[in-house]
């Protein structure tokens, strides 16, 4: 892939994680609403436990976006491969939209479905943009093995 490309998918990558962030807590926050309006309950949970675990969850993954969004932002700003913390961050993240994607068209529809994979997308071309270089592994020359 061309090293000038590199760049801009990186920080598109960053933008579109940054922007989802905020709709995933908001997301979460509605249900939470619903679930608290209705005093919703899962085999006698208590409504309240419901209400915090929604809003428990939305957060994390509000928390986990930004952290997968700076690891990419980090990356298009240093034009450099994330480390090995960073890039385990983003597969879990194109796992997880893959899943999501899975279970969205069912739920959803194929509009979910094809956003979901549009983020899938981008993710996985900012890990392939920055993968091994030329110039990684190469510091030994290669030789033909010795004769025993």
């Amino acid at each position: 892939m061309a090293e000038v490309a590199r760049r801009p998918i990186a920080l598109v990558t960053a933008a579109v994680l940054f922007l989802e962030a905020p709709g995933i807590v908001a997301l979460n926050g509605i249900m939470a609403g619903f679930v608290e309006a209705q005093s919703m309950s899962l085999d006698g949970m208590d409504p309240d436990a419901m209400v915090a675990g929604t809003w428990g969850l939305g957060i994390g993954s509000g928390v986990a976006l930004v952290l997968c969004g700076l690891v990419a932002l980090v990356a298009g700003i240093r034009d450099r491969r994330p480390g090995r913390a960073g890039r385990g961050l983003l597969i879990g993240c194109a796992v997880v939209h893959g899943i999501l994607g899975a279970v969205a068209v069912g739920l959803i529809g194929w509009g979910a479905f094809a956003f979901l994979m549009a983020v899938v997308g981008l993710v996985v071309l900012t890990l392939v943009a920055y993968g091994k270089t030329d110039g990684e592994g190469a510091g030994a020359p290669e030789e033909a093995p010795a004769a025993v």
